[in-house]
């Protein structure tokens, strides 16, 4: 059975950083494709940013240049550094996968983690 278990969440002041990690049982991250999301109260669920098996990266416009997306798969982990955070950047943020190597549309990432809180106040 996959499991995803999301930590590093927190609250910060704009400009600060966060870094969040997912741990992965049950998979081997390793040959799959991995991605975060978040959700916003009262907004709808986005990605955020998504890697594949070789190590290639995708962001949502929203991050790019501020968040980097990396695996550590001797760990088993995937991380989520997030710099430069602003306000808009609050959301709950959880990691998701799927069983092919490829990054593929936001809604193929089947199983999801419940997902770990990030605050940023100005």
């Amino acid at each position: 059975q996959v499991q995803l278990v999301e930590s590093g969440g927190g609250s910060v002041q704009a400009g600060g950083s966060l870094r969040l990690s997912c741990a992965a049982s049950g998979y081997t991250i390793s040959g799959f494709s991995m991605a975060w999301f978040r959700q916003a109260p009262g907004k709808e669920r986005e990605g955020v940013a998504r890697i594949d098996n070789n190590g290639s990266t995708d962001y949502a416009d929203s991050v790019k240049g501020r968040f980097t997306i990396s695996k550590d798969n001797a760990k088993n982990t995937l991380f989520l550094q997030m710099n430069n955070l602003e306000p808009e950047d609050t959301a709950m943020y959880s990691c998701a996968a799927k069983r092919t190597g490829y990054i593929g549309a936001w809604s193929t990432y089947t199983y999801r983690g419940q997902g770990t809180q990030v605050t940023v106040s100005s």
